[in-house]
């Protein structure tokens, strides 16, 4: 099974892959994350018609993404993609290739305090990343990359060492830090410094202070200057460009304020929208620059949020923000952790020795569930990096599916647990394997932030995303052979990962049962 995988690759195993061989030269890699961005918050269609064409719905026309629509046309778009419901765990994911439950960070990362939550799970990874841990950017370092951070990190609390990004196999670090949220997006604000959100002051951006830079573009300009230096020393760069957007605070982007004026949208949730669109512009400022630089046919572009969509628009658990998803984002439903991913190579040509190693198709769609912690494989095995053998990859490599094809023999499983609260959704698991998803409610009675109560109706729900894809009807009690079946897979799979559980009021462990 997925979550059971180990993973070593060298560059002498390589030749051992029937379609794919070692390149005279290393790609140039950059993982484009979009902060708190659903698969919803985009003018690029992802979710398709019975047909397995691509649908159109409202938000898809509210939202202006026309980079994202170029690098869609040139590559390849995931609908069925998953990240974590909050950020950290997802962040720790990408960086090791392993599941939250395994890795242990499974909640946002409060940088000043521990923030398990009053029944939360005792032992999680608060401290998240350590030096010496395995990550992607150590073991690409350790192929030659220069290795290349931008924008929010959010990897490990104040005062530890995961809150530095030099320390997890990082060459360069612009931006980052502990916290999650950016003091300000305005440069007038100084990106928060010397204000009464100084704690979240973004640093390393003095020289944009008292401008009219906006942070998003701040930091592509950033991301420009540090790609075009590696490339000037003749090496392969991996670039993990983090923006900070969209995360509130909903700072309205002034350059792109005027696109939503007439929309009938609340303030804030036209704010969410200048966020995106000024997240376009960087990503088509950054393919514009590798093309000028000479290298975009050699660099592989991986575009994705790291939860579900935290666009202002309606309720946490009902359809509005991600619709027509159910959910957005820390949500147990869907619109909470499905995700964009695009990967396409920043200029294709079907005559590059590289792009023959990895043939992407052009305006294709890919059906398959693939998450986060497959980024990771992915991406050692591109690279022939080597992985100590020791180190437990829970994920499997998207080869195959980014070519378009199918892959028979991968499984359809995605695990989610949250033994955290309060948030938008509490003290949960997700299990999906194949068409089936079940939710499991540790402590269901407990009231969420907003003061509601999550799920009222028991400890399970139960969903056939075949025919019920926006999750609109609990099967639970109908499918009692189905619920028991896929209850058996979620508690294998958390025990197949060592995860760490919940507490009840007295501080005894609270493990999923069968129903």
């Amino acid at each position: 099974m997925k979550f059971l995988c180990t993973f070593l690759v060298v560059a002498a195993g390589w030749a051992a892959l029937p379609n794919f061989s070692v390149a005279a030269e290393q790609p140039n890699i950059m993982v484009f994350l979009v902060d708190d961005m659903g698969m919803m918050d985009t003018s690029v269609p992802f979710l398709t018609d019975e047909a397995g064409n691509p649908k159109r719905y409202p938000l898809n026309d509210y939202y202006r993404t026309p980079a994202m629509e170029r690098l869609a046309a040139q590559g390849i778009r995931f609908n069925q993609f998953y990240a974590m419901s909050v950020c950290s765990p997802t962040r720790v994911s990408i960086m090791t290739g392993q599941n939250a439950a395994r890795h242990r960070t499974t909640n946002w990362i409060n940088p000043r305090q521990d923030n398990a939550g009053k029944n939360g799970a005792p032992n999680w990874n608060w401290a998240g990343l350590k030096e010496g841990d395995v990550t992607l950017p150590g073991v690409l370092r350790g192929r030659g990359y220069k290795t290349i951070h931008v924008g929010k990190a959010h990897f490990g609390p104040e005062g530890h060492e995961g809150a530095e990004p030099l320390n997890l196999g990082f060459d360069v670090n612009v931006a980052g830090a502990a916290f999650g949220a950016p003091g300000s997006y305005y440069a007038e604000k100084n990106y928060g410094a010397g204000t009464k959100r100084a704690h979240h002051a973004v640093p390393g951006l003095d020289k944009y202070h008292g401008s009219d830079t906006f942070l998003t573009e701040a930091l592509t300009i950033e991301a420009k200057q540090r790609v075009t230096e590696t490339v000037e020393q003749d090496k392969p760069f991996y670039l993990y460009f983090s923006h900070y957007a969209v995360h509130a605070p909903f700072d309205s982007d002034p350059r792109f304020a005027d696109h939503y004026k007439d929309s009938g949208k609340p303030a804030n949730a036209q704010a969410f929208a200048t966020l995106i669109e000024g997240m376009d512009k960087s990503l088509g400022d950054m393919l514009d620059h590798l093309n000028e630089l000479g290298v975009a046919e050699n660099t592989l572009i991986l575009f994705l949020g790291d939860n579900g969509s935290d666009a202002p628009l309606g309720h946490q658990h009902e359809v509005a923000c991600a619709a027509p998803l159910r959910g957005k984002k820390g949500a147990h439903y869907d619109g909470g952790m499905r995700v964009p991913l695009i990967a396409a190579w920043a200029k294709p040509n079907p005559d590059n020795a590289l792009q023959q190693s990895l043939s992407i198709p052009a305006g294709a769609i890919q059906h398959q569930v693939a998450s986060v912690e497959d980024l990771f494989p992915t991406l050692t095995q591109l690279t022939a990096a080597e992985v100590p053998e020791s180190h437990v990859v829970d994920g499997a490599p998207l080869q195959t599916l980014l070519t378009g094809q199918t892959d028979a023999d991968r499984p359809q499983q995605f695990l989610m647990h949250y033994p955290h609260g309060p948030h938008r959704s509490n003290y949960f698991t997700v299990w999906r394997d194949g068409d089936w998803k079940v939710i499991y409610h540790a402590l269901p009675e407990t009231k969420t932030t907003g003061g509601h109560i999550q799920f009222s109706d028991g400890n399970y729900e139960l969903f056939n995303l075949a025919d019920d894809p926006f999750e609109s009807n609990n099967l639970a009690k109908s499918r009692p052979k189905v619920l028991k079946r896929m209850m058996q897979g979620l508690i294998e799979a958390l025990q197949q990962h060592d995860a760490v559980y919940p507490v009840d009021d007295a501080g005894n462990v609270v493990v999923p049962q069968l129903p």
